[in-house]
Parts: structure tokens; sequence; C-alpha cells
């Protein structure tokens, strides 16, 4: 049926023909509703947009799925880009809809296309949106398949940019959910559009092929037929030759040329029971050669998605190899639609499929390892170590089946079992035989972890993990013992810093210096001491600030203030006391001169409806002696000696007390204003984060008095 031809009548018709119970007022309703909404929109190929997200329903009819995931294909672009809201979507259709619309809507804006590190960190927030309600990613996979389908319209650097993300993100995640046709179709439509030649030379040397030989699918059908018909198997035999891309990418893994490749084309037999399917295999194996170490039972052991089936890979006496899959209608139903078997429905109800995995379960074990993933690179490559892993079975001492990657090690094994145990590894045995680390396990090997306390994972086991689990924990255990160790460096160095200029390394001290330097905490400035990321200098910088005399000739105070009137005075306010290094602003007052605000004074609010009083000031640059005055409110603890040391410390930064006033006098604690003379705004911070780090400061500010003014403001 022609897409952008199919009418609401069309699209009720496809969902009866799987559920006839179905609410065909809703979808119907739904229909209008987008048609509405997107009324006046166009796609680039100048279509309505309309047919765009009815054209997506009618592929999630193909997977018989249920209402709620057809309404949500209808409505998935109109929170997004139209008038439409989500609480008008849940008044009309209902909360189920509204929130699969709404993470549509949310994975759609995820742009993962942009760069490494963003589009790892979205593949996580991808993650997260299944984990909620998995038809979300179906929703988005029937989408992407559409537009890569009408790619053709689109900007050709846009067609590239979107079939690489199809390629590396969304056909993958096809195939790991199980749909293997829509992974096939999703990687040969962005083949397509990355490498139009190599494509095309694929199909030609098919035509030449089929040429040569005449039709290889029709006559190894056919004798397949024929075997099961004289060993009286019921079974409907289904040939073809494989997608271009998946081609390509053999004879790119096995560098070999198209004429050298073998096993090109693929062979389905479905069958009515599960025993029906081990009589086939021995039946094909009778009659055609079997090829070692291609045969795999998915159907004793499945994969994760729910996937049972029997490879095998047989060659006739010509050498051409064929794969052959073997599996019963039912296998096959989840092996079409995968992990969204959970929702189809046949004839009207749920399906029953013994064989569909709960998405919530398979979600789970798909995201727990990568929890605790920190790394956005390192999380983006364990989750494609996941979705491209082909599997292998081992056993548990106790018979217990554990499922793997190809290529797994030992150490991959160990940590499937539990971290705990990968981190005390220290060796293993394969069927009774200690064998090292690095071993590539086999199918159906029995493996026993041998452990030591004490142990912990060495840097080298990077390159022999193969799992995004067992590499994740390694790295996470890698970082933690590092951590430690340089915290404990750090610690000895900041001491030794510290003594060194005649102060001590107190944890007040440190958390002071760690928040200047925007570090996050003691224990991150610490290792990052002990890592020689930072020194000890800078550390100490970050509390006592080297305030040693500046060379260069000082700043004139009678001159300090650049954009005066030649003979004009300034005083500076006693409100906001501006220093040497603020923004400031002048207010002239008749035959007084003008008095310098900061531009961040409250009191120069009064002044608004008087522009004509306002001049624009700024301070001179230079080294301005130590003779401005600025106001501290201090919170100090009531203890022996706490006042003469804050002193001492005002001293030591060379600045002048020039008064004290005692706000609250406490049995635990004063609260006072100190008065203190300095250079500069950068000389008033430094002192300030040199009191804040005293173990008796409690609190520290910088006063100011919107009511203090001078006696020629109060005249004027």
């Amino acid at each position: 049926m022609d897409t952008a031809e199919i009418t609401a009548d069309d699209l009720v018709a496809l969902v009866q023909g799987y559920n006839p119970k179905t609410n065909e007022k809703l979808i119907r309703a739904a229909f209008d509703y987008g048609a509405e909404m997107h009324e006046g929109q166009f796609r680039h190929s100048g279509e309505a947009y309309f047919t765009h997200p009815v054209s997506v329903a009618a592929i999630l009819t193909e997977q018989q799925l249920d209402d709620a995931t057809i309404i949500t294909a209808l409505l998935h672009d109109t929170i997004e880009d139209t008038p439409a809201s989500y609480a008008e979507v849940e008044k009309l259709f209902g909360n189920e809809v509204a929130e699969l619309v709404d993470g549509v809507t949310k994975l759609t804006n995820l742009q993962l296309n942009s760069t490494q590190t963003k589009q790892a960190e979205n593949f996580r927030k991808l993650f997260m949106a299944m984990s909620k309600d998995l038809r979300v990613i179906l929703v988005k996979l029937a989408d992407r398949l559409h537009n890569m389908r009408t790619i053709k319209s689109m900007r050709p650097e846009k067609q590239v940019q979107k079939a690489r993300e199809t390629m590396d993100i969304y056909a993958p995640l096809a195939g790991r959910m199980g749909m293997q046709w829509m992974r096939e179709e999703l990687e040969d439509l962005a083949f397509r559009v990355l490498n139009p030649e190599g494509r095309a030379s694929i199909i030609r040397r098919f035509i030449t092929l089929q040429r040569e030989t005449g039709d290889v699918i029709q006559r190894i059908s056919g004798d397949m037929r024929h075997e099961l018909e004289q060993a009286g198997i019921e079974a409907d035999v289904f040939g073809r030759a494989k997608k271009p891309y998946s081609i390509w990418r053999k004879m790119q893994e096995k560098e070999l040329s198209f004429s050298r490749l073998s096993d090109i084309y693929g062979f389905r037999i479905i069958t009515d029971t599960e025993e029906d399917c081990y009589r086939t295999l021995g039946t094909i194996h009778r009659r055609w050669f079997a090829v070692p170490g291609r045969f795999k039972d998915y159907i004793s052991q499945p994969k994760t998605n729910g996937y049972r089936s029997i490879h095998t890979t047989v060659s006739g006496r010509d050498g051409k190899r064929v794969e052959v899959q073997i599996r019963t209608r039912q296998m096959h139903d989840v092996a079409e639609t995968g992990v969204a078997a959970h929702w189809s429905y046949r004839d009207g109800v749920r399906s029953k499929n013994p064989f569909a995995v709960d998405p919530a379960r398979w979600i789970a074990q798909l995201t727990e390892q990568f929890d605790a993933e920190e790394d956005h690179e390192d999380f983006l490559e364990a989750v494609k170590l996941e979705m491209y892993a082909d599997q292998v079975f081992c056993f548990t001492p106790k018979g217990d089946v554990v499922k793997l990657p190809r290529g797994a090690t030992p150490i991959d094994f160990a940590y499937a079992i539990h971290t705990r145990i990968g981190n005390a590894c220290v060796g293993a045995k394969v069927d009774g035989m200690r064998v090292p680390l690095w071993t590539r396990v086999k199918n159906g090997q029995s493996i026993e972890i041998i452990r030591a306390q004490g142990q912990t994972p060495q840097v080298t086991w990077l390159d022999i993990a193969t799992t995004g689990k067992a590499k994740s924990a390694i790295r996470r255990s890698l970082r933690e013992e590092d951590r430690a160790r340089f915290v404990k460096l750090g610690r000895e160095l900041a001491r030794s810093a510290f003594a060194h200029v005649g102060k001590e390394a107190t944890d007040k001290v440190l958390r002071t210096a760690a928040k200047n330097m925007r570090l996050d905490g003691m224990q991150d400035l610490l290792a990052q001491l002990g890592s020689s990321e930072i020194t000890g200098h800078d550390v100490v910088q970050a509390v006592y600030a080297d305030l040693s005399p500046r060379k260069g000739e000082q700043v004139d105070t009678a001159r300090a203030v650049v954009g005066l009137e030649p003979g004009q005075s300034f005083d500076r306010a006693p409100c906001c006391h501006p220093l040497p290094g603020e923004r400031i602003i002048g207010i002239t007052f008749r035959g007084q001169g003008v008095t310098v605000h900061s531009i961040d004074c409250d009191r120069l609010s009064a002044y608004e409806d008087q522009p004509e009083r306002w001049i624009d000031l700024r301070w001179h640059e230079g080294n301005h002696p130590a003779v401005y005055d600025a106001v501290i409110d201090l919170t100090i603890g009531n203890g022996t000696g706490v006042l003469g040391r804050i002193c001492t410390l005002i001293g030591e930064a060379e600045a002048n007390i020039s008064d004290l006033e005692f706000q609250e006098r406490k049995p635990d604690f004063y609260r006072l204003l100190i008065y203190v003379s300095l250079r500069d705004v950068a000389h008033l911070h430094s002192l300030m984060v040199t009191l804040e780090a005293e173990s008796e400061v409690a609190a520290i500010s910088r006063y100011r008095d919107v009511n203090a003014v001078q006696h020629a403001e109060k005249g004027a």
C-alpha cells in the first residue's frame, strides 16, 4: 500500500486484521486530531506532513502492536511541532498515550548525532527512556525507518548525518531488541546513503552471479522441502539473499572478495514443534555437509531478548555455503518482533507467546551494568560492546548458565557472576584445568574462578576483558584504588606545604582551599594534589595569597579616580566603601565635589530621577596604597586568643585595622565589625579567604550600610 494514500479506514483495517477488538473509535479520533494539528505542515518532499505519522503507525501494525502504540505513532509529533499540549492529549486519549507521546518527544530532542561525549550522555538518557516504557523506542524506531525510506528528499549533508546516526545507534538497537528485519533494513538504507558505490557494486555482482548459476534460492529451497517431506516433517522453507550491507560487512571483516565469500544466501525453516526443529536439523545435516564451528543452539540457550532458533551453516558439493535457521512459529513471532512481542495481538487478544520476554526485565538486565559508569565515553564503549555482541554459553561449577559475548575471557565470566568475584579473581579453571586469564572461553565450557583475599583488579585487565560490565567494574575499582592512594599522598603534601609558610593544614583550611579552587570538596583537592594535577603552592595560595608589596610606582590617592573634571574633588561613599578594582559611579553635590559609589550600591536608587548628577568614573590602573577602608562582618568563637589570631592574620595580610565594633557578645561567640585599610578589592578578597580558613571563624561577609550618608549628602 502506498503510505501517502493511507486513510483512516485503511489504518483501522490494518489493525483489525490482527486485533478485531481494537478501539476503532479512538484510533479514528487520533487520526482526525493528528490531521487537524498538522494541517498546513509539509515534509521536505512536498507531501502533507501528516502522511509521516500515518506511515509510522502503519509500520507498527506490521508488528501487530496494541492500540496505545498505534495512537502514539499518529500523535508522536503533535506536542513537539503543533499547538497540541500534553494536557490536551491526556484529556482526549488518556494518560498512557500522553506519557508515550511525551516520551517520544523527549527522545526526539536528544539529538543523538552530536559530539562523542554528548552522544554518550544522550545514549544514557535513551536507555532511561527505554526503561520507562519500551514502546517509546518502538515508535522511535518506526519513525526512523520511515524517515530513512524517504531520506532522498533531505539535504545531502543531513542525509549523511541521519544515516550515520542510524548505523551507529538505531540499527544495532533494533538488532539487540530482536527486530532483525528492522536492523537489516535500517542498515541497508543507511548504507545506500553512506556508500552508494559499494552497495551498487554488490548488487551488480549478485545479478552476474544469478546469471551464471541460475536461481540458487529456488533450487536449494526445493531440495530442502523435498528432504523434509521424505522425513515426514511439516515445515515452511524460505530463502533469500543477504542484504548488501550484511555482505559488505562480511567482506570487510574477513578481508574477502565477493567471489570468495560463501554464505551469501540464508534459509529459514519454520516448523510446528520444538521436536521438529531438531528432527529438521538432523535431516539437513544428513543431506548437506555441516560447517564445523558454525552451529548455534539458541533454542536450549535463548538470547536475552527472547530469540530462539537453531543456526547452522552447510555446504554442498560445489563448496558454496548457506546459512540455515530453524525455529517454530511461536519462536518466529518473537524473532520477527523481538521484545515488542510482549505487546503483540493475535486474533483480538494479547499474544500469549511463551517465548516473549518481559521488557522491564530485559531493560533492567541491559542497563544495570551501565549505572555505575561515570565516564560518558566509557559508557558509550560499553553500550556498543553489548549491542554488537554475539553470545557463548558457559557453566558455573554448580551448573548455572552464564551468557557472554563471543571472545569473552574468565575475567568477563567472573564479573558476570558478581562484581565482588571479579575484583577478587586471581585465576581460573576451564573444564578443571588451570588457564591464563586471557583465555577465550568457548560454548559449553565449565569455568571456576579462583579468588584471593586482598586481590584487586590490575590495569592490564582492561585489555583482557571484553564485556562492558567487566570493563566498567575494573575502571571503577582502579579509580577508587588510585584515589585512596592519591588522597593519602595529597594530605602529606598539604601538611608540608602549609608548614613551610608557618600554617596548619586543618580540614577547614583544606575545605576553604577546595571551595576557592572550585573543586568538589577536600577529598577531591587531596586526590588532585597527590596525583600532581595541582601543587602545594596552588593550595596555599588559595587560602593565604601572596600579598607582598608589589613592584612599580604607587597611584597617588589624589588622582586615584579617572573621569573627574580638573580641580574636582571626590570622597568614597560610607554606605558601600568602594575599593580600587570595583566598577564605580559618581554623584555630584553642588559646592561639595563628587561622592563615589560602587556600581551595585543600593543607595544609588535615591538618585534615579536625577541623571544629570551621575558621572561615569573608573579607578586608575596601577598599585594603590593600603589606605582604603572596608568593613568586614565577622562571627568568631568566644575562645582564648581567637581575636588575637584574627588580628595577627590581618596584619600578616598587610591590612591595617582602623576600628573594631562589637555587635553581639554571647557566651559562645562574638559578632563584630572590623574596619580595615586595604589596597583594592583583590586585597579584600584574599584577606577574607584567609580569615574564612581560620577554624574559629563561623561566618564572614563584607559589611555595607545603606543608611550611612555623608554630611554633604544630607544637606544636598
